[in-house]
């Protein structure tokens, strides 16, 4: 605080800290006085489902034949393809961005948001990619990117709560960027974070959830293993956990922010981790010209809130 002209108290701006995050390699401004400006929150997408979306909705049971005929699905055993019984059911993308780009449907149920599916449905989901990542090296495609796109400011274009496999027939550029040096990046950031505990908000199952150091958006968040893992996640038995801990993460954010667009993927080479992006601001000139991403919540503020919610 200090005192302005007339004996009126102020607030003193802070100054913004750039930071390089050590494992996306991205540089972030920390800049808490810019959550100050007018119109840059993300719009909230909240509310019951509409009778209309309910009725029209081309992933819920039952309407099976609005999609493509299915890759995969977890149903019971003789059960027929492409009719009600499924838990989890995989289809391919009917506006694919690749040769093969495939949507995996959560649960048969109108569930908006990745937090709010059940522990058996995350289960589900993670059995889905694992089988469908085995299907894409047998048909020669190394790697597949797995993501999850939420809210229509993050690019979801349906309300029924899915994610999105593409096979792809290299690695990508920013994931092969985190595994550029000999050492290992994320077990070497890890310890770090673990041993000064600032940003670490839970540890479970082997697995730690922490608030991005170089966070790209407020609240921007990490989910990796504690020791170092070589293998492919899709194979992992903490994947399950993993996915358990975007859910806990959006319903801990949920509670403070309300409903929110998010992004999040698997980087699936080297030491495997989830990244979770809450969409609560607009990228500007700024980020987009000159890569340099603008954080408003410090990361350290974040987890801190984090923590203290229940889930």
């Amino acid at each position: 605080m200090q005192e302005g002209r007339g004996g009126k108290t102020t607030i003193a701006p802070r100054a913004p800290e750039l930071r390089q995050d050590p494992i996306t390699r991205q540089w972030v401004v920390v800049a808490p006085d810019r959550a100050l400006r007018p119109g840059t929150t993300a719009t909230a997408e909240g509310g019951l489902p509409t009778e209309d979306e309910l009725l029209s909705c081309p992933f819920c049971e039952g309407r099976e034949d609005k999609t493509p005929p299915e890759t995969f699905a977890v149903r019971p055993a003789g059960g027929e393809p492409d009719t009600p019984g499924w838990t989890v059911r995989v289809v391919p993308n009917l506006y694919p961005v690749f040769e093969h780009h495939e949507v995996v449907i959560s649960t048969p149920r109108h569930v908006r948001s990745f937090a709010d599916l059940a522990r058996d449905e995350l289960e589900g989901v993670a059995t889905a990619w694992r089988e469908r990542a085995g299907a894409a090296r047998a048909a020669g495609f190394p790697y597949v990117h797995a993501l999850l796109n939420e809210g229509r400011a993050a690019g979801g274009s349906l309300p029924h709560s899915h994610t999105q496999l593409a096979w792809l027939a290299e690695i990508p550029p920013s994931v092969k960027a985190e595994a550029g040096s000999s050492d290992c990046s994320v077990c070497q950031h890890l310890e770090a974070e673990l041993t000064a505990g600032e940003r670490l908000i839970l540890e479970r199952d082997g697995l730690a959830l922490l608030a991005a150091y170089g966070g790209r958006l407020p609240y921007e968040l990490l989910i990796t293993p504690r020791e170092h893992t070589a293998g492919s996640a899709f194979e992992s038995d903490l994947l399950a956990p993993a996915l358990g801990l975007v859910a806990e993460a959006l319903r801990r954010l949920r509670a403070i922010e309300g409903p929110i667009p998010v992004n999040a993927w698997l980087h699936d080479h080297g030491h495997w981790h989830l990244e979770v992006l809450p969409r609560l601001t607009v990228f500007g000139g700024i980020e987009l010209g000159a890569g340099i991403y603008v954080n408003s919540v410090a990361p350290e503020e974040a987890a801190a809130e984090l923590r203290e919610v229940s889930p």
